[in-house]
């Protein structure tokens, strides 16, 4: 039990965090300004730290009750997870760094956009998976970020709304410039879940597998 003490409490602390912060932004700042709250959930900032804080938790609880290891299935949501919060990061900071963020509060836009990031990064390194990721995991991790891209230019076009300026035509210049965009996220997604993907299997690979059955 004492080896599962600091990623159980590394996760938990992380995951409370990037929740209070959602929660205050969205019922502190957001809701009182009466801004929409189905627009809060078409951000990727905040669907992205909800999904690593629900992993965050489950795999900690996991651990506290000494339950039988993850999935590889388990593993590969896990991955995912941890390339979305990436992303995130990255995103924020080679595009929207120097962008307007409006009402968003200072504290929660750096638990959002680096603190989480971060620790998502930090807890895949320290903590790897148990179990090998495949490569055709990546096709499954792409399946979101396909589909929000596609919900949010379809309904950006129809509403005029839109979670991100780089969807935006009007802001970068017409759908040309939207779709370069698109096309270098879309690479460097798949550079980060390539990353990701082999960070996660240097633990599982055949030639260390052999090396500790050696020892």
């Amino acid at each position: 039990m004492r080896g599962r003490i600091a990623p159980v409490v590394f996760r938990l602390v992380f995951a409370i965090a990037a929740l209070s912060a959602i929660a205050f932004q969205l019922f502190a700042v957001h809701i009182p300004k009466g801004y929409s709250v189905f627009n809060f959930f078409t951000y990727f900032t905040n669907l992205s730290n909800i999904l690593i804080s629900i992993v965050f938790i489950v795999s900690a609880v996991r651990l506290l009750r000494d339950r039988a290891a993850p999935t590889p299935t388990d593993s590969a949501i896990r991955g995912a997870a941890v390339v979305y919060i990436a992303f995130v990061g990255l995103v924020f900071n080679t595009l929207l760094r120097d962008v307007d963020l409006g009402d968003l509060d200072p504290v929660v836009n750096a638990i959002l956009h680096f603190v989480l990031p971060i620790a998502g990064v930090v807890d895949w390194l320290v903590w790897p998976p148990k179990n090998r990721i495949p490569a055709r995991a990546i096709l499954w991790w792409m399946v979101f970020p396909v589909v929000y891209t596609v919900f949010s230019l379809i309904r950006g076009a129809a509403t005029g709304i839109y979670p991100y300026p780089f969807f935006n035509p009007g802001a970068v210049g017409g759908y040309g410039a939207v779709a370069l965009y698109c096309l270098g996220m879309l690479v460097g997604f798949l550079a980060l879940s390539f990353g990701v993907r082999g960070l996660g299997n240097l633990r599982n690979s055949p030639a260390r597998a052999l090396a500790t059955d050696r020892t």
